[in-house]
């Protein structure tokens, strides 16, 4: 009968544990609400280095913020891939600097800067650290925030990305393929930091985060040598190439997207060495 009753208790005591961490890593919201989406999230704003970063928490779990790509709101990441992620994870997802419910001001748009806003949201909401998704311009933003500041992230998605921003600000004004956006003023401002953009390749050996590289074989914004670049030079980096993809293949194969990202997150590839 003791051996039960210790047994049971001790089944209480972890689900107690168990229970606390799961609810302790939980973030809360911070800043003022303004409004909320179409599936009912709330979308808050945090005052930030002289600007207002708009945001959305979505989920429960380990955290994983979402840095969308030039010309897009953070309303772009299709919502199969948001209800599949928010399941195991808790979504920071917000806007870039002067799009959506980002407001911006007069200082130069610059890679540094954007990275900068991220980190700015996370203090403010007290994340040490976070995995992180980054699609085009996010995934840029995502390489200075790994070169920058590596000890505030785990595991990095890069999608979609480049080494050479000159290249894709010409693929973008040639093709406009942002539609009517293209003559926004933000998002030329976007185009401007990014044709500023390039990759020290020279750093790359010395990313010690966990990081996977996607890219749609198909995609004429970016293409693709430039994810097999970083993936060569990034140690122990994946490297995922969707046949046929395009730079949306997100919203092309939402499904398959957000299973491999899963995949990625939820495995430990790095091999413990035996003394």
């Amino acid at each position: 009968m003791k051996k039960i009753i210790f047994l049971f208790i001790s089944i209480l005591i972890a689900l107690v544990i168990n229970f606390s961490s799961a609810t302790a890593q939980d973030i809360q919201p911070s800043g003022e609400t303004t409004g909320q989406d179409q599936e009912g999230n709330a979308v808050y704003q945090i005052n930030f280095n002289g600007i207002k970063i708009g945001y959305k928490l979505i989920g429960s779990g380990e955290p994983l913020i979402m840095i969308v790509g030039l010309g897009n709101t953070m309303d772009r990441w299709p919502k199969e891939v948001i209800d599949a992620l928010s399941k195991k994870y808790q979504l920071i997802v917000l806007d870039n600097r002067g799009m959506g419910h980002t407001t911006a001001n007069d200082v130069t748009f610059t890679y540094k800067l954007f990275a900068d806003d991220v980190i700015g949201l996370l203090d403010t909401l007290k994340v040490e650290k976070t995995n992180v998704l980054g699609f085009s311009m996010g995934s840029t933003i995502t390489q200075e925030l790994l070169l920058e500041y590596p000890q505030r992230f785990n595991k990095a998605i890069i999608y979609a990305t480049s080494t050479d921003g000159s290249n894709v600000a010409a693929t973008l004004k040639g093709k406009a393929p942002l539609g009517e956006s293209s003559i926004n003023p933000i998002v030329l401002r976007q185009i401007e930091a990014t044709t500023h953009w390039k990759t020290p390749l020279d750093r790359l050996p010395s990313i010690t985060n966990q990081v996977m590289l996607i890219v749609g074989t198909s995609d004429t914004v970016v293409g693709v040598e430039s994810s097999k670049t970083l993936a060569s030079a990034i140690p122990g980096a994946w490297l995922v190439q969707f046949k046929n993809g395009s730079h949306g293949l997100m919203i092309e194969a939402p499904t398959e997207f957000a299973k491999i990202v899963l995949d990625f997150l939820e495995i430990n590839e790095t091999v413990g060495v035996k003394q």
